[in-house]
């Protein structure tokens, strides 16, 4: 078991959200499902923690009532247009779409879809090549891979 582990709250759509969340990605599993009994806060047996893993990584989810004030962000480090297309399309049904490839699918959950290549693009020392492959990016939603090159490479 990981050691640090994200944790997902819902009101009560945690078995929904791991379910869509398995769908999507790759060497993905629902690995538990518990219920509330008796005892509460939930009705007794609907869903209480859902434990699920995401590419190799666990997750938890709980149906916890009314969200607490804080958010989850998730980054996904991507290494083809092809993958980067896939997940954007699974994760915006029902979503808000953002800037520089970020979304908030409709659970609520933000999620930033980025180019493996991105990093190495904005480490170049070149000021203006970084310069216009940041401006691409902004001008963007989904981001996509051949657009960066070109302007990375000064090309319109």
């Amino acid at each position: 078991m990981q050691k640090i582990r994200p944790w997902l709250w819902f009101n009560t759509e945690a078995e929904e959200a791991a379910n869509f969340y398995v769908s999507v990605f790759k060497n993905s599993r629902i690995t538990s499902v518990s219920h509330y009994g008796d005892e509460g806060p939930g009705p007794a047996g609907t869903v209480m923690v859902v434990t699920f893993v995401l590419d190799g990584v666990d997750f938890m989810a709980l149906n916890g009532g009314s969200a607490p004030q804080y958010s989850s962000a998730f980054y996904v480090d991507c290494e083809t247009q092809e993958e980067i297309d896939h997940l954007w399309e699974r994760l915006s049904d029902g979503a808000e779409p953002g800037v520089c490839g970020w979304l908030k699918d409709r659970y609520g959950v933000s999620w930033n879809i980025v180019p493996s290549i991105f990093g190495e693009l904005m480490s170049d020392e070149d000021d203006a090549k970084t310069g216009r492959v940041m401006k691409a990016m902004l001008q963007m939603t989904k981001l996509e891979i051949p657009a960066l090159l070109r302007a990375y490479e000064g090309e319109a």
